[in-house]
């Protein structure tokens, strides 16, 4: 009895040993594998399966191999540039013909647009203007004689067809006007910044009053040099002609210099108005003018005229001076 006792505690301690060497072996580096799941069971039906999502997708087919995968294109041509816009040559087609009259008179008609017409073209350049202008209008001071002179213009009109008068004239204080001009022209419009002026003129002088047909040009000229020119044809059939110029140099904003310079000339030798052939007088002139307003400049300057040549000679038969310097003080104004 009591050797089958301790055969089955030894049989005990075996197991126990054993056990404790398995135990032991699992904390060495070995990959922990977990048990296999056990198998379903048999009796397990169809409906209790879990089936997979994507059991019934359907793959795609792998592509196909490019034969030409291998083969090697070269690079596209650049497009060359077309010339647009105004790189593009001048063309030689003829422009279309412009239809005659007004656009609005095809669709209202020519007699319901006439007064629309008229009155557009009065307010939009057809309307009528005037001006009076005084140049000149001076008191000179000479060596032991004083004196008075105006050159001035009036004018009606528009921008092309004006009606025009001229006056300019001289004389002695206390005494009568020595030589007064008028002059009636008609001026039409050439060019932007010149006028054609065709009329008459007429002097008035102690005991030799005499009238010309007359026709000049005056505008500006390149620079802002103002220019005019005529030539007079009198009743007598005399020939004379005269040019003049000025140009107004601004100094500062109310300050303006204006040297002015005259000729006149003659074909013959007058002797009714002791005129004699070729350049008969000649006047230079300098003046300042304050500007403070346009309209009313008053100015101081001087002023020097010669008469020339056969004009000169007969001057001195009469006991007449041939010219000289004066100081010039006026005003220059225009309404």
């Amino acid at each position: 009895m009591k050797a089958l006792l301790l055969a089955g505690l030894g049989a005990i301690g075996w197991t126990t040993s054993a056990s404790a060497q398995t135990v032991d072996h699992s904390h060495h580096g070995a990959m922990h594998i977990p048990a296999a799941p056990a198998s379903p069971p048999a009796e397990q039906t169809q409906s209790e399966r879990v089936e997979d999502p994507h059991a019934r997708h359907r793959m795609p087919e792998p592509p196909k191999a490019d034969p030409h995968a291998g083969h090697h294109l070269s690079a596209p041509p650049v497009p060359v540039a077309m010339a647009t816009g105004t790189d593009l040559p001048a063309g030689n087609a003829p422009p279309p013909a412009p239809k005659p009259g007004l656009a609005a008179a095809r669709y209202w008609g020519a007699e319901a647009m006439a007064m629309a017409n008229h009155h557009l073209r009065h307010h939009h350049g057809g309307m009528a203007f005037r001006q009076v202008m005084l140049n000149l209008a001076e008191v000179q001071v000479r060596d032991g004689r004083n004196g008075y002179r105006w050159d001035g213009e009036a004018w009606i009109g528009g921008d092309i067809n004006r009606f025009t008068l001229k006056s300019e004239g001289e004389g002695a204080f206390g005494g009568r006007a020595e030589q007064v001009e008028v002059q009636a022209l008609y001026s039409r419009a050439i060019d932007p910044y010149w006028n054609l002026q065709a009329g008459m003129r007429h002097d008035i002088r102690p005991g030799r009053s005499r009238s010309y047909a007359t026709i000049g040009i005056e505008g500006l000229a390149p620079y802002w040099f103002q220019m005019e020119g005529a030539v007079f044809l009198s009743e007598k059939g005399d020939l004379l002609a005269r040019a003049e110029g000025s140009y107004d140099q601004r100094l500062t904003q109310n300050l303006v210099l204006q040297p002015r310079v005259e000729a006149n000339f003659s074909a013959q030798t007058v002797r009714a108005t002791q005129l004699g052939a070729g350049v008969t007088d000649l006047e230079l002139g300098l003046r300042v003018r304050y500007e403070r307003q346009r309209a009313f400049a008053p100015y101081v300057g001087v002023s020097w005229e010669r008469r020339l040549g056969d004009t000169a000679r007969l001057a001195r038969a009469r006991g007449d001076g041939t010219g000289g310097f004066a100081f010039v003080a006026g005003v220059r104004t225009w309404f």
